[in-house]
């Protein structure tokens, strides 16, 4: 990271400082915190001072997102940084970590003490005063500022920690890179419905549990259930069921969720399974045979395989494979040739 500036796109900004580049800092810290509050704004959240050790290495970088009175920040420190002892300013808000490398540690309410939020897990409270923290070096987190009017009464003055693959977090981690990638091109509707996705997923983090009739939360589970398959397309225990129990909804909802975006589940694994396996087909080295492709993307067989691989993309294996000049790239395995598993 050398900029020391920040762009700013709609509701979408990207923040990039690295306070370490000659005569950058302070001047470093300064655009990030212009930054932030152009595209967030201190009505959200108001920065913190800064420590001088924090000012003299400032390397942090991260998406940012605002949807109504809700912020997302997906960052990435490699240094590691500190607040003054005593920040100060009132807040009403409730803040969300989501913690994937490094730690980050947040001072407490008076008379409460520390709580560090390690990596592979979250932290989610309601926030009344403006507290110190500091975080770790190469750190990776998400962070949420969500308005309190409907999740500070679940709340109360809990806090609710744990491990950041809960199915509520996968939810709201799917929904929030969603979120990151489309909001620039939302209408007011699409800006509505999306805050109030948000909400409803922060609130399933508050309780423990997802509300499975709630629709404005379909496009968040789909995108959770197409984020874990694409993790697992080798598994052979993939399958909707093991979907739905990953995630915590009964298999009616995940069902009910595909169908609200015009999807179903069965057919979004099969089409990925032949996507990777065409890949495999074209590899420079190291390529399968077909049967060996049908059975590592699970497969009923080598036919099974073929038929399916020629109702999608028209071709079969080997006739794919030798269309893109892939079929004499590796002289220790081959394509099988036009026998009974490439007669459909």
């Amino acid at each position: 990271m050398h900029s020391t500036g920040a762009e700013v796109d709609g509701a979408r900004g990207v923040l990039a400082v690295d306070s370490t580049a000659p005569d950058a800092a302070p001047r470093g810290l300064d655009a990030f915190r212009r930054g932030w509050e152009t595209q967030i704004g201190d009505d959200v959240f108001q920065l913190p001072a800064f420590s001088p050790d924090t000012i003299g290495d400032f390397r942090v970088k991260g998406n940012v997102a605002k949807v109504h009175g809700a912020a997302i920040a997906d960052l990435h420190a490699a240094s590691a940084t500190r607040t003054a002892d005593a920040p100060g300013g009132d807040q009403d808000l409730v803040a969300m970590y989501v913690v994937q490398r490094g730690a980050w540690t947040l001072g407490g309410p008076p008379g409460c003490g520390e709580q560090t939020v390690s990596a592979g897990q979250f932290l989610v409270r309601h926030v009344g005063r403006l507290t110190a923290f500091e975080t770790t070096a190469h750190l990776t987190a998400k962070f949420l500022v969500l308005p309190p009017d409907e999740l500070k009464p679940l709340l109360g003055n809990r806090v609710i920690t744990g491990p950041a693959d809960s199915a509520e977090i996968r939810l709201l981690t799917a929904l929030t890179d969603m979120i990151h990638t489309t909001v620039a091109d939302l209408g007011p509707a699409g800006v509505e419905a999306t805050h109030g996705a948000l909400i409803e997923l922060a609130k399933a983090v508050a309780k423990g549990r997802f509300d499975d009739v709630e629709p404005r939360l379909a496009p968040a589970l789909t995108q959770a259930a197409k984020d874990l398959a694409d993790r697992r397309l080798a598994d052979p225990e993939l399958s909707p069921a093991m979907l739905a129990r990953e995630l915590n909804v009964s298999v009616r909802t995940l069902h009910r969720a595909f169908a609200a975006v015009g999807e179903q589940v069965a057919t979004y694994i099969r089409h990925r399974r032949l996507q990777e396996a065409r890949l495999a087909l074209t590899a420079p080295s190291g390529r399968l045979s077909i049967s060996e492709l049908a059975a590592h993307w699970q497969f009923a067989d080598s036919s099974h395989f073929t038929r399916t691989f020629k109702k999608h993309y028209g071709q079969t294996p080997t006739e794919y494979a030798r269309s893109t000049g892939a079929a004499s790239l590796s002289p220790n395995r081959h394509l099988p040739g036009h026998g009974p598993a490439e007669s459909a």
